[in-house]
């Protein structure tokens, strides 16, 4: 019976994080969308892209330092993998991005999108692994 009280408990620890970690990356995509809005108009989502490309970077930053047991898993990829840096990047926002651009007949708007999201953000992620990689 103690045991499944430990285990619930857990549970309920990771869940907690992964809900602080969301909240504040919620906020954050807001924000960095928010001001690509205000500083690039309506013409193309520059604030998923940005999201995106953040998302990324942050992401091959953090696997690189699991990776170097600088930090360990757990917490770090609870709080900052699944709730922080899930809730800041927006795939699904990204998807229908693409999908009404498609809809509106924007079709180099709806691939330039598509490309710049899936190779930047793959670079990015490289990218951030080779930076905590390279360092001591």
């Amino acid at each position: 019976m103690r045991k499944a009280h430990l285990n619930g408990t857990k549970m309920i620890k990771l869940y907690m994080m992964i809900a602080l970690g969301g909240a504040s990356g919620a906020c954050l995509r807001f924000f960095i969308s928010e001001t690509m809005l205000k500083l690039l108009g309506r013409g193309f989502p520059f604030g998923t892209l940005t999201v995106n490309i953040l998302g990324s970077l942050l992401m091959g930053i953090l696997y690189g330092l699991i990776d170097k047991e600088i930090i360990t898993a757990s917490p770090a990829k609870t709080l900052i993998g699944i709730g922080f840096l899930g809730a800041l990047t927006t795939f699904s926002t990204f998807s229908m991005d693409s999908l009404l651009l498609l809809q509106q007949g924007h079709f180099i708007k709806m691939a330039l999108n598509i490309i710049l999201n899936v190779m930047i953000c793959i670079f990015m992620a490289w990218l951030g692994l080779q930076l905590v990689m390279q360092k001591g």
